[in-house]
């Protein structure tokens, strides 16, 4: 049998040399496309015919000192610069420009003229005008808009027009490449690309909103422009910024397309958006809440207070229920429960999971219409010396008839003092306490006996929660016993 010659070391080294070169060699083009930059020029020839700008005329209202808009909110407010809706409010001219201009952007979205865009780019507006990328030029009429989502369809006279086409929000994954075009200080077409940042966001008074989060370059103008994936496919509409300039600062927040679709079809039809509502608060399932509530995982939304007759009642959900699949769809945070609630409609019977004192259970709810809620002013509520110390720190008193007319406490016990655990919670004096968890079982605070019951049955380390009234806000707080 031949034998294979024996390699000097000086042999083997140039074997490992020439295996490295062709490792090198074959592997570095793979690894070099892998980082490569996306190229965007096909896409933008593509689909930046179908971004056009918007631009509306408003009849002059009293001038503010910022050019942009804040709703709803007092210039010595700290949240004032937090969340801007970017319409750029053009300079008052010489000799006083008896109207105001505003700027924005929107995408066809059908070859006969149909247009989305922001609600807040058309409020108010008495002229909008489209100007398309080939500088055609067209007025048009609002569909409708819906501010909670801030969605708006607008229509111009004009047919066989360059549509963007559609993608799936779900399937974008953090971190993959997105591009915007818009009229950012109203330089149409202007393009800019990033990432996804985050998915699923939850702004401030944005409950049916799962903003996607990029770090795209977004400034005033690019409001209501179409955000695309790699694919040319819109996946969202730009909407809102984080700023404490009015300039782009790497927070740029965007509707799904699937959602504003959604919407869309809604105004076409009737002009309105309907929501579902089911007639619950609730809170989040924090890892402590979930001890307390016997579960194995922090997840699902904890029902605080249920609506009297309302469609949750009707169907069987109980305070202190978590609710972890609603319609078929899983509920992860409490976030997610107001945006699939509002997605059914009214009169649908959808199918229900919860989790009831240790154990799972399936109800069925038929769907309400949600309305937007009156505010209303909270009232503050006082009790009387008296009580003693505990583990947890919370002394309870039963309310005396002229605190339950002045408070409007129907039920429960009054919290009179606090210290420990309870201070730590930060539950204070005037708080109404409805009723415990403890080792999953739901007790009601009717009387102080059933109190005293509750804190007998303690130990040192355990976990329970409180359900806390405080003015018109109904929350479980969860508390430690201490020794």
């Amino acid at each position: 049998m031949a034998r294979m010659p024996a390699v000097s070391g000086v042999g083997a080294l140039l074997r490992l040399l020439v295996l490295f070169a062709c490792l090198s060699a074959f592997g570095a083009p793979t690894w070099a496309a892998s980082v490569a930059l996306p190229d965007f020029t096909r896409l933008v020839e593509k689909q930046g015919a179908a971004v056009v700008n918007v631009s509306t005329r408003q009849a002059r209202k009293a001038a503010s000192r910022l050019p942009f808009q804040v709703p709803e909110l007092n210039e010595s407010d700290p949240m004032f610069d937090f969340f801007r809706k970017f319409i750029p409010r053009t300079p008052e001219a010489p000799g006083g420009d008896p109207d105001n201009q505003s700027l924005g952007s929107g995408f066809i979205i059908s070859a006969d003229g149909y247009i989305l865009t922001n609600a807040h780019v058309i409020e108010e507006a008495e002229e909008i005008l489209v100007r398309l990328a080939d500088k055609r030029e067209y007025s048009a009429e609002v569909i409708g808009a819906d501010a909670r989502s801030d969605v708006a369809l607008i229509r111009i006279d004009a047919s066989d027009l360059p549509h963007v086409v559609f993608g799936n929000p779900d399937a974008l994954k953090v971190g993959e490449w997105v591009l915007a075009i818009g009229s950012p200080f109203g330089f149409e077409q202007s393009v800019t690309a990033g990432i996804v940042s985050a998915k699923g966001r939850s702004l401030p008074d944005e409950n049916f909103v799962p903003f996607i989060q990029t770090d795209v370059a977004i400034n005033p103008g690019n409001s209501g422009g179409p955000l695309f994936n790699l694919r040319g496919e819109v996946v969202g509409i730009n909407s809102q910024i984080y700023s404490r300039t009015g300039g782009f600062m790497g927070l740029s927040f965007a509707i799904p397309i699937d959602l504003a679709m959604d919407i869309q079809q809604q105004l076409r039809a009737s002009g309105r958006v309907q929501r579902g509502r089911i007639g619950v608060s609730i809170q989040e399932v924090t890892r402590a809440l979930a001890d307390s509530f016997g579960l194995m995982r922090a997840a699902g939304a904890l029902v605080s207070a249920v609506e009297p007759e309302g469609p949750a009642a009707r169907g069987g959900v109980e305070q202190g229920d978590i609710i972890v699949r609603f319609n078929g769809r899983p509920v992860e945070n409490s976030a997610d429960l107001p945006r699939i609630v509002a997605a059914a409609r009214p009169g649908q019977e959808v199918d229900v999971d919860i989790h009831r004192a240790g154990a799972a259970r399936a109800l069925k709810i038929t769907v309400g219409e949600w309305e937007d809620p009156e505010a209303e002013e909270a009232e503050e509520l006082s009790g009387d010396p008296g009580g003693a110390a505990n583990a947890l720190g919370l002394d309870l008193v039963v309310p005396t008839p002229a605190q339950r007319r002045e408070g409007k406490v129907d039920q429960g016990l009054l919290v009179q003092r606090v210290q420990g655990a309870a201070a730590r919670a930060e539950i204070v004096p005037g708080d109404v306490a409805l009723a415990m968890v403890v080792a999953s079982r739901h007790v009601k605070l009717d009387t102080l006996d059933a109190y005293n019951h509750v804190l007998g049955e303690l130990r040192p380390g355990q976990q329970v929660s409180v359900l806390i009234r405080r003015a018109d806000f109904v929350s479980y707080v969860s508390l430690r016993v201490e020794k």
